[in-house]
This record gives structure tokens, C-alpha cells and sequence, in this order.
């Protein structure tokens, strides 16, 4: 699980390579792109209403993944934005 989830940072710095965000702002987005356990619990137990044998693996992962990563990311949120995010002079208004 903790392997996908660095697979999954990667992917979302690769993703922001030619933004105009900074490495901290980055960073947040890595941070808050872990999972909150919406897919997760959508279709953890898919596999094992279809009947498939593998279906109570898939929903015992499904499970531990919404178990571990929805308060890490929350948590880990919670904690970072005000160190990697600065406030902003451009308002709504302004636009």
C-alpha cells in the first residue's frame, strides 16, 4: 500500500512539472492527493458481491487502505498547510 502511495506522489510532482507552483505547493498537492477513501470504498466490495474468489482480499485492502490513509492524509494536511502554503494578495474580487 505504502508503495502505490509513493508511485502516487510521483506521479501528481511529475504531473505539476510545468506548473508555475512552487516545490512547497507541490509538495501539499502530493500531500493532499493521498487518498481520503472514496474509490476505495466504492468498489472494495464489488469483487466479493460479484461472487469472485478473491473478494474478501479485495475488501479486507479496501478497508485497511480507508483504515490508514484517510486520517494520514487528513492528518498529514492538516499539519503541512500552513508551512508549505502562503496566503495569496490576488482574491475572487480581484480577479
Amino acid at each position: 500500500m505504502f508503495i502505490a502511495l509513493a508511485f502516487r506522489i510521483l506521479g501528481v510532482f511529475l504531473s505539476l512539472i510545468k506548473t508555475p507552483l512552487t516545490v512547497k505547493e507541490r509538495l501539499f498537492c502530493a500531500i493532499a492527493y493521498v487518498p481520503k477513501a472514496t474509490v476505495q470504498a466504492a468498489i472494495g466490495a464489488v469483487p466479493l458481491a460479484m461472487g469472485l474468489a478473491c473478494g474478501q482480499i479485495v475488501l479486507t485492502a479496501a478497508v485497511l487502505s480507508i483504515l490508514i490513509t484517510a486520517p494520514l492524509g487528513a492528518f498529514a494536511t492538516d499539519l503541512s498547510y500552513k508551512k508549505l502554503l502562503a496566503k495569496s494578495a490576488c482574491t475572487i474580487e480581484t480577479l
